[in-house]
């Protein structure tokens, strides 16, 4: 759904001025058309504000007593590198203005000025915001290889998943989205943002399982230069980077335990650190968290804290597995060809009767995303205007094939069908073996003794 997010895009906007009635005025003005601002007096005031909370524009007098207001210029860029400055002095001139924008500036008003033409610098830096997180989801977009999900379905318990998602999104809950890999999680998440009033706001994605605790800890809060070996820079975290909008916690089971405590002060309190400095700061980001993993399991185990959970499971949204949608599997399916059609410009408009029924009646362990591996393959290799069941031969086992425990199957015949679903629904090897409780070198083994 299209979102018009530069007609009234909300700005948190600071305002840095040593005279009172210039202060007033400027929050009155802009607080009219529906932006958040901080006014402070002074240079040290200013880089409090700044530590505490993020900023997407920031009014700055040139005369702040004895400070200069150049000198601010570039340590508030350095603790928000996206914030945008607008100079304002009664002592303009062009070598000031100059000066300004070498240090980083994006605009400069003369004193004095008029509500209209603070109406309309602001109104030019909303724009350019918004086109800078347009660029960076376009982007974001652009790096993905693969259709997303249709959540389109014919399937009751798929209907009330959408439909509770879609209830949610008009507020601010925490959400769990719960299920097997490969369902589709993230990209509900993703829709659940579309849907929501935080859309023109950035969204945010960090994999827990992808990070160490460390670096995991510094993405999501952020670290100042120095807090620990290489980090060589300020980094204001993905929380400041999504400040309005929502931030996915994918795989959420996988959060190290130092970092918990952390995550839910911020639940609770919306406030965080950086690494390496003691200052509290806070942000207006939504949570949205994922996993495959029962976390009630998790806690009595001690690998995950109870109230955490607590607070992650405000609005539990589980998505069913595909082999519970059979009603689904041929729209989804033809959809997903068509997607990898056009991407690798191949003729292929459908499937032939016999390869459709091999779709339906496999189980799918790995879900929407092991339909996708299996249909872009096809597509891929595909010759013929229509993908034949010899295209998918070797890659799909009939349901009806698969054995069940107390089957009258041998041990390693379980085994070996429990190992494939595993990887299949597994987004790394190395996931696929903790999950099994073996090491990678026991799972080359078996893979190699079963030929997965």
């Amino acid at each position: 759904m299209a979102v018009d997010s530069t007609a009234r895009q909300t700005l948190n906007i600071l305002v840095v001025d040593d005279e009172t009635n210039i202060r007033k005025t400027l929050s009155l003005c802009l607080e009219s058309e529906g932006h958040e601002v901080a006014a402070v007096s002074n240079f040290g005031d200013a880089l409090a504000e700044v530590s505490r909370r993020s900023f997407d524009l920031a009014f700055v007098d040139l005369r702040l007593g004895a400070s200069d207001g150049m000198d601010l210029i570039p340590r508030l860029l350095a603790s928000t590198p996206w914030l945008k400055v607008i100079v304002i002095t009664a002592y303009s001139s062009i070598e000031t203005a100059v000066e300004a924008m070498r240090r980083g500036a994006s605009d400069y008003l003369p004193k004095p000025f008029t509500p209209a033409q603070v109406k309309m610098a602001v109104s030019k830096v909303a724009e350019v915001r918004s086109l800078e997180q347009r660029l960076a989801h376009l982007q974001e977009e652009l790096g993905r290889s693969q259709p997303d999900t249709d959540f389109s379905s014919a399937n009751h318990q798929m209907q009330r998943a959408v439909h509770l998602a879609r209830q949610v999104a008009s507020t601010d809950a925490t959400v769990l989205l719960r299920e097997e890999s490969g369902t589709g999680k993230t990209v509900l998440a993703r829709q659940i943002h579309a849907w929501s009033r935080r859309a023109s706001k950035p969204l945010g994605i960090i994999s827990c399982p992808a990070l160490s605790p460390e670096l995991l800890e510094s993405e999501l809060f952020g670290h100042v230069k120095g807090s620990f070996t290489g980090a060589v820079r300020d980094n204001p975290g993905r929380i400041a980077a999504c400040e309005g909008g929502t931030l996915l916690l994918d795989e959420i089971s996988e959060l190290p335990l130092p970092v918990q405590p952390k995550l839910l002060r911020f639940l609770q309190d919306r406030e965080y650190e950086h690494m390496g400095d003691n200052k509290s700061r806070q942000a207006d980001v939504r949570i949205i968290s994922a996993t495959n993993v029962d976390l009630e399991k998790a806690v009595q185990t001690g690998r995950f804290r109870d109230d955490l959970l607590y607070r992650l499971n405000v609005i539990q949204i589980e998505i069913p597995p595909l082999r519970e949608r059979p009603e689904d599997l041929e729209l989804l399916a033809e959809k997903i060809l068509a997607f990898f059609g056009r991407k690798y410009h191949r003729p292929v408009i459908g499937f032939t009767g016999e390869a459709l029924e091999a779709l339906k009646h496999y189980s799918w362990p790995g879900n929407v995303r092991e339909l996708r591996n299996a249909i872009e393959r096809a597509a891929i290799l595909c010759q013929t205007d229509r993908v034949g069941i010899e295209r998918l031969l070797g890659k799909l086992t009939p349901a009806s094939n698969v054995p069940r425990i107390g089957d009258a199957v041998s041990l390693a015949k379980i085994e070996e069908e429990h190992i494939r679903r595993v990887i299949a629904s597994s987004k790394s090897l190395q996931e696929a073996a903790d999950t099994l409780g073996i090491d990678q070198a026991t799972l080359w083994r078996r893979r190699k003794q079963y030929g997965i």
